[in-house]
């Protein structure tokens, strides 16, 4: 074990003294794994300030409240199945309340009605486009935060009176438990379909949607970012790993006498094949560590640039890219150090 932790150190020194003799080569030469490593990390960058992006935007609707809509929020093919649904009245919401303070151990809490529509709100001599008009009752603020950024709030009655025959209306629901919510959503669905009169042979004629619905629609973006991402960083390491793996081969050509010279002094073979494993492994390394730098900085000025874009430069990228690169290395590196491993010492010694 001493032995081998000193052919560790050994090998690691060589290299370095190498890659300092030659840093120019070494360099261009991890050129690649440069390239692979910023495309792994600003992918990453990528997917994780959109799912926060999109958290926060969702936060708005709160994680622990039901929509009962006429439309599901996700993409549907047999959209005219959905077309000729009754409206969703806000005054369902009495008998809900009604049902939900009789029900024992409910995992519910409140229904509130909405109506809203998009309209441009005028004050004087200002006016905003595309404000989203709000008609509902005093218990909308119980149901859970809400951004008020380009947002009107006014009485239901009020809305109706100036807005109801262009307005869409939904009902939207407290729970009581975030961690029961499909147990709370069924109970929604059974009181629904009580308040619809609808009898057991039925379809549901309403949807039911929660935050979960938007989550499943950024998952096919999110795994097209990662495929895009993981193509060009697979193609960008191969070519590395190639540059790599040609240039560890000259040097093991360009080092033949000095390989037959360590090996008549008794090295063996696994301490030239350390040798040039580690090598390798070190010039991806020192392409890791460039890339990482380059990324930050492109990240750092992303975020200068678009301040609303969350960008997260996490420490599991970090780690992501060392162990890409160790393992690039360590692919590339394999086959010119088995070579150089199994030289005979002899014709070494004679190589010119």
């Amino acid at each position: 074990m001493k032995r081998l932790l000193y052919e560790l150190s050994e090998s690691w020194k060589i290299a370095a003294a190498q890659m300092r003799s030659n840093l120019t080569r070494s360099t261009l030469t991890a050129l690649g794994v440069i390239i692979g490593i910023i495309a792994v990390t600003l992918m990453g960058t990528a997917v994780n300030g959109i799912s926060i992006g999109f958290d926060k935007s969702m936060a708005v609707l709160g994680d622990d409240v039901l929509y009962v809509t006429q439309w599901p929020w996700k993409p549907v093919d047999d959209w005219w199945n959905y077309r000729d649904r009754k409206k969703i009245k806000t005054d369902y919401t009495e008998t809900l309340n009604r049902m939900i303070a009789a029900t024992p151990n409910s995992n519910l809490v409140i229904a509130v009605p909405t109506s809203n529509l998009m309209r441009s709100i005028k004050y004087g001599g200002n006016q905003v486009d595309n404000v989203f008009v709000l008609g509902t009752t005093s218990d909308f603020i119980v149901i859970g935060l809400f951004s008020w950024d380009s947002m009107v709030a006014m009485p239901l009655g009020a809305f109706n009176k100036y807005f109801s025959a262009k307005s869409d209306s939904d009902v939207r629901v407290k729970v009581k438990d975030k961690t029961r919510l499909a147990d709370a959503k069924d109970e929604l669905t059974g009181l629904m379909r009580r308040v619809r009169g609808l009898p057991p042979e039925k379809k549901d004629d309403f949807s039911i949607n929660e935050q979960q619905a938007f989550k499943s629609t950024l998952d096919p973006v999110k795994n097209s970012i990662a495929i895009a991402g993981l193509f060009i960083t697979g193609l960008s390491l191969f070519v590395g790993a190639i540059g790599i793996m040609n240039i560890t081969f000259v040097s093991v050509k360009e080092r033949t006498k000095e390989i037959g010279t360590r090996k008549a002094l008794g090295a063996r073979r696994r301490t030239i094949l350390l040798q040039f494993l580690i090598e390798s492994t070190a010039l991806c390394l020192l392409g890791g560590f460039i890339g990482l730098a380059f990324a930050y900085l492109m990240c750092f000025g992303i975020g200068k640039a678009f301040p609303s874009f969350p960008i997260h430069f996490s420490v599991g990228l970090v780690f992501l890219s060392m162990i890409v690169s160790i393992l690039t290395g360590l692919f590339s590196g394999f086959a010119p150090a088995w070579t150089a491993s199994r030289l005979d010492p002899v014709a070494a010694l004679r190589y010119e």
